[in-house]
């Protein structure tokens, strides 16, 4: 049953997948226990739901019925158009229909790190989803879990509009096009003129000035002329909400606007967070948890201090890829310092995010060395579980990919001496 290097490289497809399968390789996939697996497959519907309370929320604040300062804090950075698209009504039942946390697999639980409705993966964890089940290992997710999951995203086929500045995933997509057939189709968004087609949009909205159409297809998906996921909510792919959901004058509102135990799961997975907001507190006031009075104070922290993690919120070339993420006691005072100094600066410009810092839990698995012989190396790993909401409104399940990494690297991500598998449910 264990795959050899060869068998794994030999079957990469023509043109490769994402950095070109540059990446270290093992001969079985991670094996997670059946509770964890039962819990990571249940988390669709409350992240639909955190999604589609975190939409209703921005609109409420918008519209004047909650504070202004939610939807104003949420729309620093973003272009008055954009802005304008998602408050319009017409958007109202638009959500992203893919959802893929980033899950560190801890001591005795995992941390949600971040959200991604326009994530990259999908057709490599297709990809690994569908070699791995072929060697006889029983999958979660299946063999071809991915692929039906995309379909269902436009079932009659359409385009999937790439990027340049996203050119590395292409690869996959067009290797996950090719499996759905000839009516998927990769193009190329810089050259993208709307045709009444279904869309997958695979670029970062940041990026909408290097897509000449971007307003166009914006437009035509609010008036329901075209189908289009993800929609153009630039506030639905902020990491702010990861700290929004601990701010305590938003407690109540969370509260009203969930399910309880669909709260309750998200506030055991997502680390509490802060918005780095530099507006001073009254002098009997503290910062929750971190019990100081300013940032100032936090800037000021101890290395022991400092397990905390800083990421600029979204909207950023910076804000993927684990980029614009600064772990606080991995850095030199100095260097946190000018870091905190440095999102306080940009606030009126680009919101930024405090998290506590949640270290995964050390594993050790089989990975192959240049020449084909297995060592078990000792690491991390980060779980991305893909959901895909269909036509009909049903989140589903549809695979997971594991990152795993070296036990020396604070940041799980891909890279080089990085391992991608697909889990599976030890026996």
């Amino acid at each position: 049953m264990p795959l050899t290097l060869s068998q794994l490289q030999s079957s990469l497809p023509q043109g490769g997948l994402f950095g070109g399968g540059a990446w270290r390789w093992s001969p079985e996939p991670l094996k997670l226990t059946a509770s964890e697996a039962r819990f990571i497959t249940r988390l669709g519907h409350p992240l639909a739901q955190f999604q589609k309370a975190s939409d209703t929320i921005y609109r409420r604040s918008a519209n004047g019925k909650l504070p202004s300062w939610i939807a104003e804090t949420l729309d620093v950075g973003k272009p008055e158009w954009m802005v304008r698209e998602q408050r319009h009504a017409g958007t109202v039942n638009q959500l992203p229909r893919v959802i893929r946390p980033d899950l560190i697999l801890g001591h005795d639980s995992f941390a949600l790190t971040e959200l991604d409705s326009v994530p990259g993966g999908i057709g490599v964890t297709a990809w690994l989803s569908r070699v791995y089940a072929d060697a006889g290992y029983d999958i979660l997710g299946g063999r071809d879990g991915m692929l039906d999951g995309f379909r269902s995203l436009m079932p009659e086929g359409g385009a999937i509009l790439v990027s340049e500045e996203a050119g590395d995933y292409r690869p996959e997509m067009e290797w996950l096009a090719s499996q759905l057939g000839e009516a998927w189709e990769v193009m190329a968004a810089e050259e993208y003129e709307p045709d009444g087609r279904t869309l997958y949009r695979f670029f970062e909205l940041f990026d909408w000035e290097a897509i000449p159409s971007s307003r166009r297809i914006a437009t035509k998906a609010t008036a329901g002329e075209i189908s289009l996921s993800s929609p153009f909510k630039p506030h639905l792919e902020d990491k702010l909400w990861l700290a929004l959901l601990w701010s305590p004058g938003l407690r109540r509102i969370w509260e009203q606007s969930m399910r309880q135990n669909h709260l309750q799961r998200l506030r055991e997975l997502v680390p509490f967070g802060w918005v780095m907001d530099p507006a001073p507190l009254p002098p009997h006031a503290a910062l929750p948890k971190l019990d100081v009075n300013s940032w100032e104070e936090v800037a000021a922290f101890s290395q022991k201090e400092r397990q905390l993690v800083l990421k600029i919120s979204g909207f950023h070339e910076t804000a993927w890829g684990s980029r614009g993420v600064y772990i606080g006691h991995d850095l030199p005072g100095t260097e946190w310092k000018a870091r905190i100094d440095e999102a306080l600066a940009s606030a009126d410009e680009q919101p930024w995010l405090l998290q506590e810092f949640r270290e995964g839990r050390l594993i050790e698995h089989p990975v192959f060395n240049a020449d084909g012989s297995v060592e078990m190396m000792r690491g991390r790993a980060r779980l991305c579980p893909y959901f895909f909401t269909d036509d009909a409104g049903e989140t589903t399940f549809a695979g997971c990919l594991a990152t795993l990494v070296p036990a020396d690297k604070k940041k799980i991500h891909g890279m080089s001496d990085g391992v991608l598998v697909p889990v599976t449910v030890a026996v």
